[in-house]
């Protein structure tokens, strides 16, 4: 039944992004899956790439029977590891108790789990553990987001679990987000015994073959015996390369099994090292040097794969003087705040002058970006104009939708240190000081485009007496915080807002669904986040922020009970419009304001018409009371600051409901398709467009 399941879902699967996917999956898809005997059920672990092979067919057992890991990359988990003792001593323990174990000895302190049948004894073992604290999100989305806002904030994998059926399926958002924002991520499902497998038996569904396409890695565990090994891979391999989400789905049977697990097993993953990129050579780093000498119009165009070298690129780019523009995903990579090199965010809702900026360079110094449809436009007419530098750690990015005059595929960080070391040995007397001295250097061109600046420079419209524009709402709480909260948001307008009017100075401060644009991201993101600071200490110093819409927040609103439960300070923006309000600016722009169910409102009577506060709907405030969290409602603007100082001094979660108007549109924006000349800079709700 295992081998007919894992042949039919390979042969109808469609090739669709096949390329991408593959690139970041760690075993050949050039191999073909043989036929898998019913005998052999219960004895060999499923390790499943795109193609339906298992690490068995493809023969990547080590050798000699030591470790394939090299050296470097088996410091992974060493800390942990080294420092860890099992309470069980030389006992048999059940398989669950292993999978525990397994996770405290890659250093987990912190998941997000729903319990299930399929997974009770998962949960059972979690009580055993006196190192790992698990967080009861209210709903599986809640807590792959959860995971996916822990990762994003420290950099280290997210974990979470839940039981077979619809609770695994209702991690497949996430698991499809964290995908395509490269986010390290092992999910854990509990699946129906072995011996039920492929019967239709009650809560079973084929979890392996349904995340295939929008994970790294999966695994079905079929020997109790694995499971030290497939963890340690999973981690491995999530946070690695290009990281990514790995599922691991465990039957029940599988985690109900005596043993007494062998730590230090050989990994299977010697296919997955020979695809990984070298380090950069010094050949590498001259090569993007030399097309800096010969440019008079650079740009570095720094996307999420920056986000844990941003000390490397401010160095490099203040070294050289360069113009820096940010993705949505790498925000915080350079310092928003430099007046002089920061261009802001480009793109669909970038700044006209990093678009601009763009748009005239003859030098496009592209690092850890993958030139997606919301940055680029009209591809052909992206960046026209200039030589394209490309440096990424996946392959199949290079060249992908831009064809790269000097391709680089190698580790961003890596990349830029290496280039750093080489200008601080004044190679070709390239930093600003030294170019600019003898005539050379990019003066001009940085007085180009801080014309473009002053030109269609960031603003939005004078309010109406006490009327609270979202633009403005967001740069009070940057205000309040001093830039120095951690961010997340839904996805609509206010994420956009969120963007652009909150200048973020490092990395990992900022989490929002880029890719995947997954409504209700925001709450189980910020929550995740709260405990992310809990575990390194910060706490009490770093306030978690969550901007989000009505229409976003409703959708995930049950991690209210989370916040207030787990006693996480999380504390909650609404801008409330009471509509879609990205759905609306398109409808006011291109369907002739024609509304199609883009209204959340109460139908005999809107807010934005009548002006009373009981036609508010939802009623925000009361809902987060219900779940136990202090909130409070503002219309007016006199009414904003008080209110934010009151929600960051609260004791706990806060939700704090703005309500804005919903004529209010995201710009700049360049129409999807278009190109830098269709810039949109005027107009809102209010306005007659032809």
């Amino acid at each position: 039944i295992l081998a007919m399941a894992t042949s039919t879902s390979r042969l109808s699967r469609a090739p669709l992004g096949a390329r991408r996917l593959d690139a970041r999956r760690p075993l050949s898809t050039r191999c073909q899956a043989s036929s898998t005997s019913s005998s052999s059920r219960g004895v060999q672990s499923k390790d499943v790439n795109s193609s339906g092979s298992s690490a068995s067919e493809l023969a990547f057992m080590s050798v000699d029977g030591t470790n394939n890991l090299p050296a470097n990359q088996m410091a992974n988990n060493a800390p942990a590891a080294a420092t860890w003792t099992d309470r069980f001593g030389d006992a048999p323990r059940k398989g669950s108790d292993v999978l525990v174990q397994a996770l405290e000895r890659e250093g987990v302190n912190t998941l997000f789990a729903y319990p299930g049948g399929a997974s009770m004894e998962i949960h059972q073992a979690l009580t055993r553990s006196d190192s790992i604290r698990n967080i009861l999100c209210r709903h599986e989305q809640g807590e792959v987001f959860a995971a996916e806002g822990y990762a994003k904030t420290t950099g280290n994998v997210g974990v979470c679990i839940a039981t077979s059926g619809p609770g695994a399926t209702n991690l497949v958002t996430g698991l499809a987000d964290a995908m395509l924002d490269s986010v390290p991520m092992v999910a854990i499902t509990g699946q129906v015994p072995r011996r039920m497998i492929g019967t239709d038996a009650f809560q079973e569904t084929p979890i392996v073959e349904i995340s295939r396409p929008i994970t790294k890695h999966n695994y079905l565990v079929m020997r109790v015996e694995d499971i030290p090994r497939i963890i340690r891979e999973a981690f491995f391999l999530a946070s690695s390369g290009r990281p990514g989400p790995v599922l691991v789905d465990i039957p029940k049977d599988i985690q109900q099994t005596m043993t007494v697990p062998t730590w230090d097993v050989p990994l299977q993953l010697r296919g997955y090292f020979r695809r990984q990129p070298a380090p950069p050579t010094r050949a590498d780093a001259e090569a993007i040097l030399d097309a800096i000498e010969q440019a008079k119009a650079p740009v570095m165009y720094v996307g999420g794969g920056c986000v844990d070298c941003g000390a490397e690129v401010t160095k490099f780019a203040k070294a050289l003087g360069i113009p820096v523009v940010q993705t949505l995903m790498g925000l915080g990579s350079y310092p928003l705040t430099d007046e002089e090199l920061s261009l802001g965010m480009l793109g669909m809702h970038g700044t006209v002058y990093a678009n601009y900026a763009v748009d005239q360079a003859d030098l496009l110094l592209a690092f850890g970006v993958r030139f997606d449809d919301r940055v680029t436009g009209k591809l052909e007419a992206f960046a026209n104009r200039a030589t394209i530098v490309h440096v990424d750690v996946d392959p199949a990015e290079i060249s992908k939708n831009k064809y790269a005059h000097v391709p680089v595929c190698a580790e961003v960080g890596q990349t830029l240190r290496l280039m750093n070391q080489m200008l601080d040995s004044n190679f070709k007397h390239l930093k600003r000081e030294a170019a600019e001295a003898d005539g050379r250097g990019y003066g001009d061109w940085r007085e180009d485009v801080a014309e473009k600046k002053k030109d269609f420079p960031m603003q939005y419209p004078e309010p109406k007496e006490e009327e609270i524009y979202p633009q403005w709402a967001i740069e009070q709480v940057w205000e309040a915080t001093n830039g120095n909260a951690v961010v997340s948001t839904g996805v609509g307008q206010h994420q956009m807002f969120a963007a652009q009017y909150y200048k973020f100075n490092a990395p990992r401060k900022w989490l929002t669904s880029g890719g995947l644009g997954s409504m209700g991201f925001g709450l189980p993101a910020a929550l995740g986040a709260q405990a992310a600071l809990q575990d390194m200490g910060l706490a009490d110093s770093v306030p978690v922020i969550d901007f989000d819409g009505d229409g976003s927040f409703v959708m995930n609103c049950q991690e209210l009970a989370t916040v207030c439960v787990e006693k996480l300070p999380v504390k909650m923006v609404i801008l409330n419009n009471q509509h879609l309000g990205m759905v609306v600016q398109w409808e006011d722009r291109f369907y002739e304001k024609n509304r199609a169910h883009t209204y959340l409102g109460k139908s005999e009577s809107a807010w934005h018409d009548t002006a009373n506060p009981d036609d508010i709907y939802p009623d925000m405030v009361m809902m987060a009371k219900s779940f136990g969290v202090p909130a409070r409602r503002v219309f007016k603007r006199s009414e904003m600051r008080e209110a934010i100082d009151e929600m960051l001094a609260t004791d706990g979660p806060f939700l704090l409901d703005v309500m804005v108007p919903h004529i209010a549109h995201v710009l700049p924006m360049i129409p999807g398709g278009g190109s830098y000349k269709d810039s949109i800079t005027d107009g809102d709700g209010n306005t007659r467009f032809e």
